[in-house]
């Protein structure tokens, strides 16, 4: 994974210490109304951006939360699942509208940068592209050469499925490797791709350094210049045998010449053949034709075909990044799916373990669900034997990052509120209006201030620094780190998510450093649920407002503090007490390698994006019915009852 810098501040060198660096910084914004440059500000103990002009208007929590994960989505290593756990609805889908318009930001960014880079544009399947693309197809093989790993520029590819419109069919599955297949094809063309299925050549790796993308077909230029010579002389002998005098009456001449034009022009006919057929019969129509046979459920090798049918289209796409000189990744963004039924829910995530998360596919899924409601859903479920019926470890071994949005903060309430106001037709100026801005800003071309670069570059160390911690095996956090390659997967995803938005707080006194901020990823990973509780707690006593001390009181002693309520409450939390690891590395690492005070788990409440926040309030709804319960058990007076007039 390559880490990229995010704008902001900051990270200060030690655990408590305010941040030093630049304190402003400068990037521009593309979500739902254009690109426009930004400036940031600290404003009351948070981290503002505000848009420069006469209207200054910030960016809201929202924004910033989905800006981080459009850049981490840029560097990780695919394939790629990523929980994107909200729960509510309506505000899922603008959470992914403002991720998919950072992501195209990103996008253009990396483009413009490559071509500054290497002064080669980018290919297009269209117009004379697509000329040249089936020439490539028909006579060349791609090379995967050093020079194209180095490329930066990436395009991505959006796909949104919504599982609510195949509710009603009986394999939904299905309808998502459908939709898949179709799409792709959509966005390149039938005709590539059918051309693809019967001349195209999956890349290899280059034997050396050597920069040749394109390597000849040497044995498909010999099968068709012996066809055509065939061909050729097949024509010429019948040709002589019908028009020569003298030779026309031979009828063995004739048929010796009919026979060798047949054979070599059937081998021609029969390439071209298979061309048309792939080109009406699309992926998608050959899986529902599998799907809609009668011996469906008996039929041998069926899953296996249907896996056939995706990686033909990964070794298209992967030709495809060749030819257009960058890479490509497929987002399929994945909602509605806690509105269907248990099993059919099932189905779904087994479709993206078995067919699509292969090695080196690359696809990034963006699961928008509510994990209050998909876990329910899968310990109803038979898919959950040997899994002692958790939904949650089911969740977990499905999603590789993990990312929790917190409830909806100020700024965004405020913009919701303004959204709801306004009519369609206000709404609709208001896209114009930034649809001109954008061109205006893609027109004047502003290169990136240097304040950007260096901030660019303190994001860059802080993050490597965090991975080194990792690394060193003299630290402590290095004993901590789990066995499993998937839970090493989610913390190496979520470390560079939660540096970027702590430095979006930079400027606030005693932003944590990278390997606290490390540790702290380490500890949501792997003691979830007694995490969940401590922050439940902890949130419980601010409300309280506590003694003025409690800052800097340590997060193991209000764990302890707290823990036989939470003993109490072991049977209704047993799934999720389940997803921790060893107790005593649990107090080990609170009480003496990493004593998080209250303070410090405060601050990290905001960007702790791989904890499912859904716990958090699950377990605030049992301790609140377990105080009502005993608050009526409590006798009360009689004097309390009746109080006696004065």
């Amino acid at each position: 994974m390559e880490p990229e810098a995010l704008p902001g501040g900051s990270c200060s060198p030690t655990c408590g210490e305010a941040s030093a660096g630049p304190s402003e910084c400068s990037e521009e914004r593309v979500a739902c109304l254009g690109p426009e440059r930004d400036t940031c500000a600290c404003r009351d103990g948070a981290f503002v951006e505000v848009e420069p002009g006469e209207n200054q208007e910030p960016l809201t929590e929202d924004d910033i939360y989905c800006r981080c994960l459009s850049k981490t989505l840029c560097h990780t290593a695919t394939p790629v699942t990523v929980g994107f756990y909200a729960p509510c609805g309506h505000r899922l889908y603008s959470l992914l509208d403002k991720v998919t318009g950072f992501m195209q930001q990103e996008m253009a960014q990396r483009e413009e940068a490559e071509l500054r880079r290497s002064h080669q544009k980018p290919r297009s399947p269209e117009g004379w592209g697509l000329l040249l693309l089936l020439w490539y197809l028909a006579f060349y093989k791609p090379i995967i050469t050093e020079g194209h790993l180095r490329r930066k520029n990436i395009e991505f590819i959006f796909i949104r499925f919504s599982a609510w419109q195949y509710a009603g069919c009986d394999k939904l599955w299905a309808g998502l490797v459908t939709t898949l297949c179709d799409s792709i094809r959509h966005h390149f063309g039938a005709l590539p791709l059918s051309v693809y299925h019967v001349m195209g050549s999956r890349p290899r790796f280059a034997s050396g350094f050597s920069q040749k993308e394109w390597v000849l077909k040497t044995d498909t230029c010999l099968k068709l210049w012996g066809m055509l010579f065939v061909l050729a002389a097949g024509l010429s002998i019948l040709l002589v045998a019908l028009l020569v005098p003298g030779i026309k009456d031979h009828h063995a001449l004739k048929v010796v010449g009919s026979a060798v034009t047949s054979l070599s022009g059937s081998g021609l006919a029969l390439g071209a053949f298979s061309i048309l057929k792939n080109l009406l019969i699309s992926e998608k129509q050959k899986i529902e034709r599998l799907t809609n046979s009668e011996k469906f459920t008996s039929q041998l090798g069926f899953m296996s075909k249907v896996r056939n049918e995706v990686e033909v289209l990964v070794d298209f796409l992967a030709f495809m990044e060749i030819f257009e000189r960058r890479r490509l990744r497929v987002v399929l963004e994945i909602t509605s799916l806690d509105i269907c039924y248990p099993e059919k829910v099932a189905g779904v995530l087994n479709a993206m373990n078995t067919l699509l998360s292969e090695a080196n596919t690359p696809f990034i899924f963006i699961l928008a669900v509510d994990p209050s409601v998909i876990v329910p859903c899968l310990e109803q479920t038979g898919c959950m034997k040997g899994l002692a019926d958790n939904g949650y470890l089911y969740l977990n071994r499905t999603v590789t990052l993990p990312f929790s949005i917190p409830e909806m903060g100020a700024r965004s309430r405020l913009r919701f509120l303004e959204a709801a106001v306004q009519t369609r037709e206000d709404l609709m100026y208001r896209i114009i209006t930034s649809n001109v801005e954008r061109r205006r800003a893609k027109c004047r071309g502003v290169p990136a201030v240097p304040s950007r670069r260096e901030a660019d570059a303190e994001a860059v160390r802080c993050i490597h620094e965090a991975f080194r911690c990792l690394h060193d095996s003299a630290d402590p956090l290095a004993r901590y780190l789990p066995t499993s390659g998937i839970h090493v997967r989610r913390i190496v995803n979520t470390i560079p998510i939660t540096l970027r938005l702590l430095l979006h707080r930079a400027g606030t006194p005693g932003t944590p450093s990278p390997r606290a901020a490390a540790a702290w990823v380490v500890l949501a990973d792997q003691w979830p649920c007694r995490l969940s509780w401590g922050l439940q707690c902890l949130e419980d006593a601010w409300q309280n407002q506590p003694a003025p001390d409690f800052g800097t009181r340590s997060l193991w002693s209000i764990f302890q503090e707290n823990v036989g309520e939470l003993s109490t409450l072991r049977q209704s939390l047993h799934n999720a007490l389940s997803l921790d690891g060893d107790p005593e590395l649990f107090q080990t690492f609170l009480a003496r390698d990493f004593p998080f005070t209250a303070r410090d788990a405060r601050a990290f409440l905001g960007v702790t994006v791989n904890l499912d926040h859904s716990i958090r309030h699950k377990m605030g709804l049992l301790r609140g019915l377990d105080r009502l319960q005993k608050a009526a058990a409590t006798p009360v007076s009689r004097s309390i009852q009746c109080p006696h007039p004065e």
